[in-house]
């Protein structure tokens, strides 16, 4: 997929370079739709399974050490996750084919992550999990670095606040509508869980590409690959970059916190606040509803409302410090109803930082040329902070128990809003 993927007739070249406002005056549509579509299937897949069903089968498995056994998951995971998001969106930026050069990836890693899952949820072995659970991060950033792509390859700046507004839909309902599904089958038939959780997977790429119909790349220019450029292309961006790598710490440190919180809430709701299984994930329901809504209400506005008059900075700020007060609330007493009022607030500063944090990232990119692979590292901090937060919630649970996870997920998003508030070119 390097440049010799397909033959066939070479494309206009106004098909590979980013339109410009005066060139797309009408809001680019069907890659809204690609993005809410897509992202929702891989997410929902995704946390349905790492979020409810697989700490389910942990705790079937080995449940004296299934926190430790979570958090050894996603911290393999974590290592996977960012190798294999930098070389794949690379790779994706430099794919020369009839196809495009996203929608051979997003087909790739569809069809991996959905047979990655199965095996992952129907592992009888804590080994096992933690292998296929690795094994799963090769294909699921197989879709997740070309989709994100396609903000920078297809939307005039003057769209992306509302197009990023769409994605951020799409990972509002991923983010807590996989969770709400999935803990449809816990304590029911975890398998019929596993299964659905695939099928969505095996959809994500391809109906993406439906609505992107993306156009052939043959004959669109690619660098020679050289020594002096390799870095360029395959590592960590290294001219003009200071405010890209506070965007991706600063998105690292908000996504850890959160994931803090709902990475364990299986756990924090059994083993903390003392709720049984089938009490659990009837509140896990409950949770993820009031966080889904609650971002998608604020995902519709705050996208449009940004690009008109364009903000960007300091909204994402603001819903940093929401998220910061949303994740102490719960440390107050194990009470189930505290999770409730964690989940209105945050709800509302995630949907206010996901409907803006992408366009952020393509407002600092140091390289519109590689536009996937630094897109990539950038969700590394998604992706990262969705395995990072499990892992020091693991740590800390173990050193002190569950009571100061809420208080790490507060640091961590007051340290994320402090570092995206030093962010200068951006408004």
């Amino acid at each position: 997929m390097l440049g010799f993927l397909t033959k066939g007739e070479a494309a206009p070249a106004s098909n590979w370079t980013t339109p410009t406002n005066e060139e797309q005056k009408k809001l680019p549509l069907m890659e809204g739709i690609a993005m809410v579509v897509g992202v929702f299937l891989w997410l929902g897949s995704y946390l349905g399974m790492v979020g409810v069903l697989v700490p389910a089968r942990i705790a079937e498995i080995d449940p004296d050490a299934k926190a430790t056994a979570l958090a050894a998951m996603s911290a393999i995971a974590m290592v996977v996750s960012t190798i294999a998001n930098i070389l794949e969106g690379a790779w994706s930026d430099r794919t020369r084919s009839r196809f495009g050069r996203r929608t051979p990836w997003l087909y790739f890693g569809s069809i991996g992550a959905a047979i990655s899952i199965y095996f992952w949820g129907t592992a009888d072995s804590i080994t096992a999990i933690i292998a296929w659970d690795a094994i799963y991060m090769i294909f699921l950033n197989a879709i997740v670095a070309p989709l994100i792509a396609v903000l920078s390859d297809r939307v005039a700046p003057r769209h992306r606040g509302t197009i990023s507004s769409m994605y951020a839909i799409g990972l509002s309902v991923g983010n807590y509508g996989g969770q709400i599904l999935a803990s449809f089958f816990i304590g029911v038939n975890e398998y019929y869980g596993v299964l659905l959780m695939a099928l969505m997977a095996l959809l994500s790429g391809p109906l993406s590409s439906v609505f992107l119909r993306e156009k052939s790349t043959i004959g669109m220019p690619v660098e020679k690959l050289t020594l002096k450029n390799l870095s360029d292309n395959f590592a960590f961006p290294l001219k003009d970059c200071r405010d890209y790598y506070l965007a991706l710490i600063g998105k690292l440190c908000v996504v850890s916190a959160q994931f803090t919180v709902s990475g364990y809430q299986l756990y924090i709701l059994t083993d903390y606040i003392k709720l049984s299984n089938e009490e659990s994930a009837g509140y896990i329901g409950i949770i993820s509803t009031i966080l889904m809504v609650m971002s998608i209400v604020l995902s519709l506005f705050s996208g449009p409302i940004a690009d008109k008059f364009h903000w960007r900075k300091w909204p994402v700020v603001i819903a940093s410090l929401l998220m910061s007060v949303g994740c102490i609330i719960p440390s107050f007493a194990p009470e189930a109803w505290l999770m409730l009022v964690y989940a209105a607030v945050a709800g509302v500063g995630y949907g206010i930082f996901s409907s803006l944090d992408q366009a952020l990232n393509i407002d600092v990119l140091p390289n519109e040329k590689t536009a996937a692979k630094d897109l990539g590292i950038l969700n590394i901090a998604n992706n990262g902070g969705q395995v990072v937060g499990p892992v020091l919630s693991g740590i800390i649970i173990a050193t002190l128990g569950y009571g100061y996870v809420f208080h790490l997920g507060c640091a961590l998003a007051l340290i994320g809003a402090i570092l995206l508030a030093m962010i200068k070119k951006v408004k």
